[in-house]
């Protein structure tokens, strides 16, 4: 596995996995990461292994997507580590590119995804998505992968990835080949994240709260209780075991992230974001069936 940390090297990298490439399964495959490399990460790469003959796995804390009070500083790094098992999946490339390398000197361009970026974390985190969907580009055009793969854990996030690929018309990958991956989950079903190395250990007890009350509005939902009553219920039950902060529990669209008062059916995701501890998680998950790719781009 080649670790690379410039942007020439890297395009001198990828020059030469393509001219070599004879596989059955052609192509190049991204997975975007911030590091921190955990369970869910990996199952990324390996579905990225089954759909390319070749894996570029990303590492950049992007400043951009955290605000100053945000734990930018203390966000965890371990590219020794995270590079050791990525070379034991057999990726091709690491691409750790330095914050210069990313953001020269006199770096002036942002992205806006407008609309789905203004709710939910949106909402709690301005700028964030913008930082997101601008860094997101920038590897995009860097790699210039032909599928992309993210987890479903930040269904918004995957959201305005392909919205931004689908307006923008990049064929690097194209937005339908902009692929989500399910939410990988520890066995008491905590969603995992990187985030989850904040809790202590009386926090990670108590943080599998967030997923069971999830499960039980789901069932809720599903037979025909009111939407408004069952989301208070959820978010009684979330902070009674522990957590300190909801910033939303919400019943939305999967498509286009609009609030549903009521659900009437269609493909929708329910939305969980709160804090518990040093830690703001978030979770959500399929209401009423999971929507294929044409109904999430609308």
């Amino acid at each position: 596995m080649q670790i690379l940390t410039g942007l020439e090297p890297l395009r001198s990298a990828l020059a030469a996995l393509k001219s070599g490439d004879n596989s059955d399964r052609p192509g190049l495959a991204l997975v975007p990461t911030m590091g921190a490399l955990h369970e869910g990460h990996l199952t990324l790469v390996r579905e990225a292994k089954r759909r390319a003959a070749h894996v570029v796995v990303s590492i950049f804390v992007n400043p951009r997507q955290f605000a100053p009070h945000e734990d930018l500083a203390t966000y965890p790094r371990r590219l020794e580590a995270d590079g050791a098992l990525l070379e034991a999946e057999g990726v091709d490339v690491l691409w750790a590119p330095t914050v210069q390398a990313m953001y020269p000197a006199g770096y002036a361009t942002s992205l806006q995804v407008g609309g789905l970026d203004a709710v939910l974390c949106g909402a709690a985190r301005p700028g964030h998505f913008d930082g997101v969907a601008t860094v997101v580009a920038k590897l995009f055009n860097q790699v210039q992968p032909d599928v992309a793969l993210f987890g479903e854990k930040d269904w918004q996030q995957l959201a305005i990835i392909r919205r931004m690929a689908r307006d923008l018309d990049l064929t690097h990958p194209r937005a339908d080949a902009i692929l989500g991956v399910p939410t990988v989950r520890e066995a008491d079903g905590l969603a995992m994240s990187s985030r989850n190395q904040y809790l202590t250990a009386e926090e990670r007890s108590q943080a599998p709260a967030l997923n069971r009350a999830m499960r039980g509005a789901e069932a809720l939902i599903l037979a025909g209780e009111p939407v408004a009553s069952v989301l208070a219920g959820l978010r009684a039950e979330v902070l009674a075991s522990g957590f300190r902060q909801v910033d939303y529990a919400d019943l939305r669209d999967a498509a286009t992230l609009e609030e549903l008062s009521a659900f009437d059916g269609r493909a929708a995701r329910l939305l969980v974001a709160a804090h518990i501890g040093k830690a703001r998680l978030i979770d959500n998950m399929a209401i009423g069936g999971r929507p294929d790719l044409l109904d999430v781009l609308g």
